[in-house]
């Protein structure tokens, strides 16, 4: 499958406005990347332009979480970490509650939005499309991190192992998702055969929410999930344990990559790192909401090592980066 960034973006509520920058005139590496940006340094994201005029210093920082739930949850969670944040840079910051991957997308891409954390499957299209420059993610205190892809079913269904699936449905959330999509997508074709719509009928439910709850509400026969996300939702008692049953399993991936917009100015970077990684969780309102999926620190990563099983799974979906 092919995914063209314009057609996931056309679908978004926000208008596509397109950054002016140098790098398209430049003749510089970019390997992935969009034409308007550089990578000099090989690192596979774009780099800061060197050019002061180039740069942003908005007066006002805009800091989205990637939708894998109702906004308004995470609205909440992050609240204490944002006005770490504004403490760290001098800034004023704004929480912006996107409804899809697409739109969140978008938003940097256009230039509105500063700082960011897009799910695991979003972090390719991020990078090379709107210059996203993620440098750390979520982990446990003693330095485990990730997820795991599941395809869950409801008690009773009928359904008891990946195989019964076929000539039934199965709820994704979208394309760009990686639990929700990519990963289950390789995974059923390379160690099941199992094709959408030669071998079961695809729905896509939007969200990792919207998933759960339509298995455990059995409005869908089988979804595949980010067990992190039923983790949170069991936690605050949203569903029961006993509400859904895993059939699949799948190795561990990174979880939501956190960072920012290739073209703030660097000192401002610089300030919005480092209020990552002094932030303290202990009685925060992210450690209540994320400690329920055993996260409390932010750990340093790279793009390049850390998402490097995540490309392989777009290149034998065969997901295109274009932009265009």
């Amino acid at each position: 499958m092919k995914l063209n960034i314009k057609l996931l973006l056309s679908a978004s509520a926000i208008a596509f406005m397109s950054i002016g920058s140098t790098a398209s005139a430049q003749d510089c590496p970019r390997g992935d990347l969009d034409e308007r940006f550089c990578d000099v340094d090989g690192d596979l994201i774009a780099d800061i332009p060197t050019d002061a005029a180039q740069q942003l210093d908005p007066d006002t920082l805009i800091f989205a979480y990637t939708p894998v739930e109702d906004p308004a949850v995470y609205k909440t969670a992050w609240s204490d970490f944002l006005e770490h944040l504004e403490a760290e840079t001098g800034k004023d910051v704004v929480f912006f509650p996107v409804q899809n991957n697409a739109a969140q997308i978008e938003a940097m891409r256009s230039g509105r939005l500063h700082i960011a954390g897009f799910n695991t499957g979003s972090n390719p299209l991020a990078v090379n499309c709107a210059g996203f420059r993620p440098f750390t993610i979520m982990a446990s205190k003693d330095g485990n991190f990730g997820y795991e892809m599941e395809i869950i079913t409801y008690p009773g269904s009928g359904v008891e192992k990946v195989e019964d699936i076929k000539g039934k449905q199965l709820a994704f959330t979208s394309p760009t998702s990686n639990s929700g999509f990519k990963a289950p997508s390789a995974i059923l074709k390379s160690d099941f055969d199992l094709l959408p719509e030669r071998d079961f009928e695809p729905v896509y439910s939007g969200k990792h929410d919207n998933s759960i709850l339509g298995v455990a509400n059995k409005d869908y026969l089988a979804a595949s999930i980010a067990n992190s996300v039923k983790s949170r939702m069991i936690s605050r008692d949203v569903i029961s344990e006993d509400d859904v049953i895993t059939i699949y399993k799948s190795q561990t991936f990174p979880t939501t990559g956190f960072g920012t917009v290739y073209n703030l100015a660097p000192e401002l970077q610089e300030k919005i790192r480092n209020a990552f990684f002094s932030f303290e969780w202990e009685g925060t309102s992210l450690e209540a909401e994320f400690s329920k999926s055993n996260e409390g620190q932010f750990l340093e990563m790279t793009y390049q090592e850390f998402w490097d099983v995540i490309r392989k799974i777009d290149a034998a979906n065969g997901v295109s980066y274009a932009c265009q």
